[in-house]
């Protein structure tokens, strides 16, 4: 069984993270998640690094889109650790992807609770659109600026949402977890995901360009161009 307590094995796992969470800024690497999960907890600790290799991505996107700005790439660091410590207490059958994103939100939640200063929207705006390579380097240029600001807008208008609110759009549609993830990872009934993400789209919706605000309801994030066709 994994054991938190091993200190060779956790810091085998902060090497696997710190290693490839330079690299890895995009799409995940698709595997298959109880098997890995499985041999990790048999004693396979070198496996958590498909873990890590496969959900670094939606875990930085995460904590950027929830606040943490430059402290991101320590967030998620810290919650594949703490991750790995309570891989023992996973649920078999259960969907690993929103059990990893809870940890990095309580973890988001609690480093912007501690920072001595609020981040400021211009800084958020600036984290969003810097760590995370969501414009392939082949793109249009100009679909490419049309993109980061799309981006710094949604970036700005989140900022100003409840934490609540902005959690939920967050998991919901630019993470692209469906209700049941984002109620698993937000810890919260169906329910309140489905009144809250309600209460959060309709702020939102009257800060943002009637486009975006399209495009964010059919789940499709920011693009360089709108989905509508007609």
């Amino acid at each position: 069984m994994l054991s938190g307590g091993e200190p060779k094995d956790r810091l085998r796992c902060i090497t696997y993270v710190r290693t490839l969470e330079g690299t890895l800024r995009g799409g995940g690497v698709v595997v298959d998640e109880a098997a890995v999960i499985a041999r990790v907890l048999s004693g396979e600790t070198e496996a958590y690094a498909e873990l890590v290799r496969a959900h670094t991505g939606t875990a930085l996107r995460a904590a950027v889109a929830l606040g943490a700005g430059a402290d991101a790439e320590d967030v998620v660091q810290t919650a594949w650790v703490k991750a790995y410590q309570a891989l023992g207490g996973f649920r078999e059958g259960s969907a690993f992807r929103p059990w990893l994103i809870r940890i990095v939100v309580n973890e988001t939640r609690n480093t912007v609770r501690a920072a001595s200063r609020l981040r400021s929207a211009v800084g958020r705006e600036a984290a969003l659109t810097g760590p995370l390579p969501l414009i392939p380097e082949s793109a249009d240029p100009a679909v490419a600026a049309v993109r980061r600001e799309r981006q710094s807008v949604l970036a700005a208008a989140l900022a100003e949402l409840s934490e609540e609110h902005r959690q939920v759009i967050t998991c919901r549609y630019l993470l692209e977890l469906d209700e049941a993830e984002t109620a698993q990872a937000l810890g919260w009934p169906r329910g309140t995901v489905k009144s809250r993400l309600n209460r959060g789209l309709r702020k939102l919706e009257r800060m943002l360009p009637a486009e975006l605000a399209d495009e964010l309801r059919e789940g499709g994030g920011v693009r360089g161009r709108g989905r509508r066709t007609a």
